[in-house]
C-alpha cells in the first residue's frame, strides 16, 4: 500500500519516523512530508501556536503538494492529530483514495460528500479533550451517511498522542494495540 502519514502539531518528531520504519517493515510505501519545515515542539500549545502563525489555508496547501506526486498511485491518507484532519480533509476530496488511517484526530465533513464505502479507521483517546464524546459520535454518523466503512478504536485512559514515546500521553499498551490493528487494516486494503 501506498501512504502518506502526515504529522501532528508537534512536527515531524521520532515517533512519526519510527511509525514509517513500521510500516515499511509490514511492506508499505510510505512518505510523511514536514508541513512545519523541520519545527517541532515539545508542547501541544507550542505546536498549536506555530500551527495558527502558518494558517489553516497554507498548511492544507503543503499537504495537498506533499500528496499531489504520489495521489494517482491511490493513497492510504494518514496521520497523527492535526496530520489525521488533514489526512482526512485530503482523503475524501481524493477519489482514488484507498484508505484513511486517523490515528488521534478528525476533522469537519463537507456537505454532500459521496465516499462509496471508503474504509476509514480511527484510533483514539477515551477520553480526549480534542475529540469529545458528542464530537466523535457525530463525526460516525455523518461518515457513515458519507458512505465511509468507518471502524473507530478507542482507548481508556490513554493520553491524546499516546502512540509518541517521547510525550508525556505516551500509553505503551494502547500504542502497540493501536498499531496491530492499523496494520491488520491496511493489510486488509
Amino acid at each position: 500500500m501506498n501512504i502518506v502519514l502526515f504529522h501532528s502539531a508537534f512536527g515531524l518528531r521520532p515517533a512519526v519516523r519510527q511509525a514509517a520504519d513500521r510500516l515499511r517493515e509490514a511492506g508499505h510505501q510510505v512518505w510523511t512530508p514536514d508541513l512545519f519545515e523541520g519545527r517541532t515542539f515539545d508542547t501541544v500549545e507550542e505546536g498549536m501556536a506555530h500551527q495558527d502563525e502558518i494558517g489553516k489555508d497554507q498548511l492544507l496547501k503543503r499537504a495537498v503538494l506533499a500528496a499531489a506526486p504520489y495521489s494517482e498511485r491511490g493513497l492510504v491518507y494518514a496521520g497523527f492529530s492535526l496530520g489525521a484532519a488533514l489526512a482526512q480533509t485530503l482523503g475524501l476530496g481524493d477519489e482514488q483514495a484507498r484508505g484513511l488511517l486517523l490515528l488521534h484526530g478528525t476533522s469537519d465533513l463537507a456537505p454532500n460528500v459521496a465516499l462509496d464505502g471508503l474504509p476509514v479507521q480511527l484510533h483514539v483517546a477515551e477520553p480526549d479533550p480534542f475529540e469529545p464524546d458528542d464530537w466523535l459520535s457525530a463525526w460516525y454518523l455523518q461518515m457513515g451517511r458519507a458512505g465511509a466503512d468507518v471502524e473507530v478504536y478507542r482507548y481508556a485512559g490513554a493520553g491524546h498522542v499516546y502512540t509518541d514515546p517521547d510525550l508525556p500521553d505516551y500509553d505503551a499498551e494502547a500504542a502497540e494495540a493501536t498499531w496491530r490493528v492499523a496494520l491488520g487494516f491496511l493489510g486488509s486494503l
